[in-house]
């Protein structure tokens, strides 16, 4: 069986965030051939192309994060109607300096969870939006718009809930053979 490496970005950097917790479990429901870590990325300077020449090791190692990933999944959380800040930030290194651009032909998966009803539907729209100028290979289904509830989300990333144990499980599932059908056609070096 093929082992799967998966950097996966949380877009708030909230210490609380209900996306952490969302990850948590993502990872548990997760097929045992699909390996996480995390890709860090609230220590990164605001990009300007004056780094182009001289990345700092913080974005450096975000590269190298990316890079040495078979896959990205980005789970996040809609502000105001977009992408959070720190993630665009995060794209805006990891995509540049131009030519060498680390997201090109990854395959990627999008999700978020909100309190509100919509789930992260807007935000995510923004995200794919960036993501296919970075010629990341997104999986387009099952979209994934989750509706945070304490009641179903323990703070350990337990899913209280059958049917959403389901619904996430059969995501990961489809992120999963995502991951296989693009890495068939589309090796990594």
């Amino acid at each position: 069986m093929t082992t799967y490496q998966v950097g996966y970005f949380i877009g708030s950097l909230s210490s609380t965030s209900i996306n952490r917790v969302l990850s948590k479990a993502l990872i548990s429901l997760a097929p045992p051939d699909l390996e996480f870590s995390e890709i860090p990325i609230g220590n990164l300077p605001l990009y300007s192309p004056d780094y182009d020449a001289d990345y700092p090791p913080e974005a450096i190692a975000l590269k190298e994060a990316i890079e040495g990933s078979d896959a990205v999944l980005f789970i996040s959380p809609e502000y105001n109607r977009s992408i959070p800040g720190a993630l665009k930030n995060a794209i805006d290194w990891a995509s540049r300096p131009w030519g060498k651009n680390s997201f090109h032909h990854i395959p990627a998966g999008v999700i978020g969870a909100s309190i509100g009803a919509i789930g992260t539907a807007v935000g995510q729209q923004s995200l794919r939006a960036v993501l296919g100028f970075c010629n990341a290979r997104q999986m387009t289904s099952p979209e994934a718009y989750i509706h945070y509830s304490p009641a179903v989300f323990s703070p350990d990333g337990e899913v209280s809930d059958e049917a959403t144990a389901a619904f996430l499980r059969g995501y990961m599932e489809e992120f999963r053979d995502h991951i296989a059908r693009v890495l068939t056609v589309l090796p990594r070096p």
